[in-house]
């Protein structure tokens, strides 16, 4: 089997890491307006307090060393202080390194981060480019952040992942939509309507345990649900949203609309006055 086109594979990584960046902020502070319930939730889902400790416990009495995988904008870090019960009453300082190919997005998750989180090494690079002694980090995280890996690249990525890892205590954690979810359906709609079908649809949870089982590696999953949403007399944010989950801000609303595809699709997303988009997240815990 032929690799597809690099211009295919590598449009959708390109095109995300052009929107990470100062010029499309005011998009990417649309896109938050609905979808930071996506880190809510992950804070929520999981008693990350306890989770940590745990993790303490296996460093003993040193700071654990944590790697944020496309750390993006800091939206989970700073949802496990809001809503996760994460402090310094409650955790030890964590070592908080980052990983972005976006500087950008590096400068953004450094000034969200608040103690226990302490920020400490800065990797302007792909997952797939990381290169550090194995067993480097006790923590490795990932949430939302791996839909635009090239597939060719994606084991590459996922075993820089574990390699990580600490051995016998490492811990790992990956947040990641399914193939049903929201981000998933709308983007392959998306590259049907205004891309003529092509480019690389974004990485599916399902994908990724595939990979994760190809490697043998040790894990465990469990999927939650919830909405993404908010009423049609907020379409500017609706459209800034639905821009960022394609990484295209030259199309309007009212273009994906008119599509067939992303018209019936939306069609259906819209409800009594109310956006709704529905979501299906698998929480990925990798150990070592």
């Amino acid at each position: 089997m032929t690799n597809p086109p690099m211009a295919e594979t590598s449009d959708t990584f390109a095109r995300s890491c052009d929107h990470w960046s100062e010029k499309n902020r005011s998009e990417m502070e649309a896109f938050y307006a609905l979808a930071s319930v996506d880190y809510r939730h992950l804070a929520e889902a999981v008693d990350w307090r306890e989770w940590l400790k745990d993790r303490q416990r296996d460093a003993g009495t040193r700071s654990l060393n944590l790697l944020d995988v496309a750390c993006g904008s800091g939206k989970f870090p700073a949802a496990l202080m809001a809503y996760g019960g994460v402090d310094t009453t409650s955790v030890e300082p964590i070592r908080y390194a980052l990983l972005d190919p976006s500087g950008f997005s590096i400068e953004e998750a450094r000034s969200v981060l608040q103690p226990p989180f302490a920020a400490a090494e800065e990797f302007e690079i792909t997952l797939q480019e990381l290169s550090c002694p194995p067993g480097t980090f006790d923590i490795v995280w990932a949430t939302h952040a791996l839909y635009a890996i090239p597939k060719v690249e994606l084991r590459a990525g996922l075993e820089r992942f574990v390699n990580a890892m600490a051995k016998g205590t490492g811990a790992g954690f990956i947040a990641h939509a399914s193939d049903q979810a929201h981000y998933l359906k709308f983007y392959r709609h998306y590259l049907d309507d205004f891309k003529a079908a092509q480019g690389e649809p974004y990485s599916s949870s399902e994908e990724i345990t595939n990979v994760l089982n190809e490697m043998g590696a040790s894990f465990e999953t469990r999927d939650i649900t919830y909405t993404n949403g908010a009423p049609d007399s907020e379409r500017h944010h609706v459209e800034g949203y639905l821009q960022r989950c394609v990484f295209d801000d030259t199309i309007s609303l009212d273009d994906m609309l008119t599509k067939p595809k992303t018209g019936a699709y939306l069609q259906t997303c819209l409800e009594s006055g109310v956006w709704k988009f529905q979501q299906r997240v698998s929480l990925i815990f990798i150990s070592t």
